[in-house]
């Protein structure tokens, strides 16, 4: 969800890692990961249980106090009034947000993530981490996003290994990938033309296609996902 998030504002994903909820591991990925790249995106651990440790392990990386933020804690009271819910100090937990971030709005639930820096921590929760995605849509600076078209063909990756290093040869800027797939009674390739400009990388999809129907077999491009 978020490499696709990222690409539609032509932001490329550099690396992506999965860590368990101990403090020197997060503090240690945290600073290594801020310093190489333009931004770091974290989800999970923002919650209200013992182990909802990100929001501490955030702070500490960048030096920072924990502090009960006054907006994060007044949505969440907003939040829970008028409900049969206790806003217990384990929700309260929740508006505890290292000083100096910006908050991210939730639409789907009251508990805020946050901003430090280059550094985005967002819910695990799928459905709030777009809903939270959508809302920094139009304030995160990006590129150009990358056009992806695939191109189906019936017929293994071996057999049309030369073809395709032809093509990205002969197109640049564009990368091609390809990912074969197997059916009852039937195989083939799907080839992940990528590139930054449309034209170019539509014209290698089409050079594809037509360098594997020259061998007899068919090939569809079609937009990736289709």
């Amino acid at each position: 969800a978020i490499a696709t998030w990222l690409n539609s504002l032509g932001v490329k994903v550099k690396e992506v890692k999965i860590i368990p909820d101990e403090e020197q591991i997060i503090i240690n990925t945290v600073n290594q990961y801020r310093s190489l790249y333009d931004y770091v995106f974290t989800t999970g651990g923002i919650g209200p249980t013992h182990d909802d440790i990100t929001t501490e392990c955030i702070a500490a990386a960048f030096g920072k106090r924990v502090i009960r933020h006054p907006e994060a804690e007044a949505r969440l009271i907003a939040h829970y009034e008028g409900t049969d819910i206790e806003f217990n100090e384990a929700r309260q937990k929740m508006a505890d947000i290292p000083e100096d971030a910006a908050l991210i709005d939730t639409p789907l639930s009251a508990a805020p993530g946050f901003i430090l820096e280059n550094v985005h921590v967002f819910a695990g929760v799928p459905s709030i981490l777009l809903a939270m995605f959508e809302g920094l849509r139009d304030s995160r600076p990006g590129g150009v996003a990358m056009t992806r078209l695939t191109v189906q063909c019936g017929i293994g990756e071996g057999s049309i290994a030369t073809i395709m290093e032809s093509v990205q040869t002969a197109h640049a800027g564009v990368s091609i990938g390809s990912y074969p797939w197997f059916k009852p009674g039937q195989f083939g390739t799907a080839a992940v033309v990528s590139g930054l400009d449309p034209d170019v990388a539509a014209a290698a999809a089409d050079a594809l296609a037509a360098g594997v129907r020259g061998l007899g077999v068919s090939a569809e491009v079609m937009p990736l996902g289709s």
